[in-house]
């Protein structure tokens, strides 16, 4: 069964990078949406895409990591944004104070879970900082509402399975951003002692980002293209790194180590990217058989996933799952594999199970939504539609969801509610005409003055309607609305 492209919110859902917030700040470019992409990852990298990646499990160990830096700066964990960049290159950047960028890459060369978190901390400078970057205005940039991806689909995508989805944007947006995140010395200077600062509040050495630099050194003698995004925006030298280390070994908790607990959950998330970023086979000799850790065998299992050896993924997925009975991931990547075969059935089992498990998740009801839709079973929609309401509730700008939404809308025979979730996913992305249209539309087939009615209504209001728009919304005759 051919899966469907898998938009979820735009840049961020906060104010100021908000994709669906009627008051929020659009950030507008060409936004394509034309048919699902599966490039394998190298091509989405030589091409200049870049792809967001959205992972339940991921982000919790991200902000495990990151929220106490966050308090620590004085810092509402819940008002900053962390994304995952489906990149192999070394990069991290922080966008209009409130979120911070990762790539898979940079996240897979660190060695523990401090030298991730000195990173986090660094970017964290530059946000609490105000920092601006040195080309001007972050919100004048050409950075184009970005198409994120659900769970472990995008992952698959981003590493050449078929069926999946991707969202790629394009190079000329891409770079231009990572130019403009060229900060001044100073404000490099001041991000450095901010982190260290952070660290120590929060109980953490600061000895994992003198590591963080010192590994990549010798990155100062490459020409600017050849080196990684990172140092290129953020310049390194010995000097620098000297006054970061004296300062360090200041602090009375330089000496602090990763505990056991969290090493394993940073080996886990290394492992789990690793196997969806690359081939199989690298896969297969990076974690080899004789291995039986549970990062290992976890990545194992995806590589199978990703080789389309399904019997096989599923019978290393069961086995760890006869381990570790309640990891509500582990029953997501089963209901991913069955799904991506055409087993919406089966998906539904193992995605139900992992909802049971984690009910908070939102995207772990998209993906059970998603399943019973799949199935074609008109007496089922509601529940569905009970799931993608509770995910909502938590992700209002999720747009694969309202897509679903919208879908399930459809199948009830409800036109004018399908047409409203269509209007919200377009304004989740960023697509104005489009969500206009449909905005429009579904007033002309909702009963007037209910909230989905004047919900429309708000869509079209901020989505730049035109004087006829305006006339036709006021009841003037000769005047009819987009048939959509």
């Amino acid at each position: 069964m051919s899966r469907s492209c898998l938009p979820s919110r735009a840049v961020a859902d906060r104010p100021g990078l908000r994709g669906r917030a009627l008051t929020g700040l659009v950030l507008s470019a060409a936004l394509a949406l034309g048919p699902c992409l599966t490039p394998m990852a190298a091509r989405a990298q030589d091409s200049g895409g870049i792809s967001l990646i959205r992972d339940t499990e991921i982000e919790e160990t991200l902000h495990v990591d990151a929220d106490p830096i966050f308090r620590a700066a004085g810092l509402v964990p819940k008002d900053m944004t962390l994304m995952l960049v489906g990149d192999k290159d070394l990069n991290a950047f922080t966008v209009n104070g409130q979120a911070i960028f990762v790539n898979t890459g940079l996240i897979v060369e660190t060695a523990n879970p401090n030298q991730l978190e000195g990173v986090l901390a660094h970017e964290t400078g530059h946000a609490a900082g105000g920092h601006s970057a040195r080309s001007g205005d972050m919100e004048k940039a050409a950075m184009a509402p970005f198409l994120m991806t659900l769970g472990l689909g995008v992952l698959a995508a981003a590493a050449g399975a078929p069926d999946a989805a991707i969202a790629l944007i394009g190079s000329s947006q891409y770079f231009g951003v990572i130019n403009m995140l060229t900060f001044s010395r100073a404000q490099e200077a001041a991000a450095d002692q901010a982190a260290i600062t952070y660290m120590e509040r929060a109980g953490k050495s600061s000895r994992g980002l003198v590591e963080f630099f010192e590994n990549f050194r010798y990155e100062e003698v490459f020409s600017e293209a050849r080196r990684f995004k990172f140092f290129q925006s953020h310049p390194v030298s010995g000097e620098r790194i000297e006054l970061l280390r004296r300062r360090a070994e200041e602090q009375p908790h330089y000496n602090v180590t990763d505990s056991p607990e969290d090493m394993a959950r940073h080996e886990v998330m290394k492992a789990k990217l690793f196997a969806f970023m690359n081939p199989p086979q690298q896969t297969f000799i990076k974690y080899t058989e004789k291995d039986t850790s549970y990062p290992a065998r976890y990545a194992r299992a995806i590589a199978y996933y990703k080789a389309l050896e399904t019997e096989h993924a599923i019978r290393d997925i069961d086995a760890l799952i006869a381990d570790y009975p309640t990891n509500p991931y582990l029953y997501e990547l089963k209901g991913q594999v069955w799904f991506e075969v055409g087993k919406s059935a089966l998906a539904e089992q193992a995605h139900a199970r992992s909802v049971e498990l984690k009910p908070g998740a939102p995207l772990l009801r998209i993906n059970l939504a998603q399943a019973i839709i799949a199935q074609g079973d008109v007496k089922r929609t509601d529940e569905a539609i009970g799931h993608l309401q509770k995910a909502l509730a938590v992700e209002g700008d999720n747009a694969f969801a309202w897509r679903l939404m919208s879908q399930a809308y459809d199948a009830k025979g409800e036109p004018g509610a399908a047409r409203l979730a269509a209007a919200e996913e377009r304004f989740a992305v960023g697509d104005m005409t489009q969500a206009r249209i449909f905005a429009l539309r579904a007033r002309q087939l909702l009963t007037k003055d209910t909230p989905q009615w004047r919900r429309a209504t708000d869509i079209v209001l901020v989505s730049n309607p035109s004087k006829d728009d305006l006339r036709m919304m006021a009841g003037q005759p000769g005047l009819a609305a987009p048939t959509h």
